[in-house]
């Protein structure tokens, strides 16, 4: 992953149960809707995409530009550590 300015790290918490499933390096400024696998720095899953406590699916796994990437369900997960709108 290349430096750049704007890359923070963020958490991803479960919606239902409010299990930290994964701390992200979170690029740009726009919503969470793509986790790249080579960006989790902490990820607290069976790597299943799905909640270890409450067993919800959070996300799917799709190829996105050219690489893998976890689509986030919108709805199941909540954020900490990105600007509010």
């Amino acid at each position: 992953m290349a430096k750049r300015k704007d890359v923070r790290t963020i958490s991803i918490f479960c919606a239902k149960c409010k299990t930290l499933l994964y701390k992200y390096h979170k690029g740009g400024r726009g919503g969470l809707v793509k986790c790249r696998p080579d960006r989790i720095v902490e990820d607290h899953t069976q790597g299943d995409l799905t909640c270890p406590k409450c067993r919800q699916a959070f996300a799917r796994f799709q190829m996105m530009g050219g690489g893998p990437a976890h689509k986030i369900i919108q709805g199941k997960v909540y954020t900490k550590g990105m600007p509010r709108k």
